[in-house]
């Protein structure tokens, strides 16, 4: 079993910073790959980024140049550092966690994030 928790979701202006974080913990599990998705209200859930154990990133192309994510493998813990916000970028940000073995996927409980024009 894996236990998610993430924090650092909130309210900001536009133009703002934000950082989210997501600790995993697990006493039997290796965690992979590691990703934030987010859902906008009338939205389906969506791709922000990922990184890989080794710290392979990808990102959506909305947010490119914007947000950097990172982690901290002895810390299981995963980071997404939101500069230049937009009202746009509003929703709630989900951990997303890949546990082997053998493959798991966990989520985590979401964060919400609001950024005001």
């Amino acid at each position: 079993q894996v236990q998610l928790v993430e924090s650092g979701g909130g309210l900001v202006q536009a133009g703002g910073s934000l950082r989210l974080s997501c600790a995993a913990s697990t006493t039997s599990f290796i965690i992979s790959t590691m990703g934030w998705y987010r859902q906008s209200p009338g939205k389906p859930r969506e791709l922000v980024a990922t990184i890989t154990r080794g710290g392979i990133t990808t990102y959506a192309d909305s947010v490119k140049g914007r947000f950097a994510i990172s982690r901290d493998n002895a810390k299981n813990t995963m980071y997404l550092q939101m500069n230049s916000l937009k009202p746009e970028d509003t929703g709630v940000y989900y951990c997303n966690v890949h546990a082997v073995p053998p493959m798991t996927v966990y989520w985590g409980q979401g964060t919400q994030v609001t950024v005001s024009s």
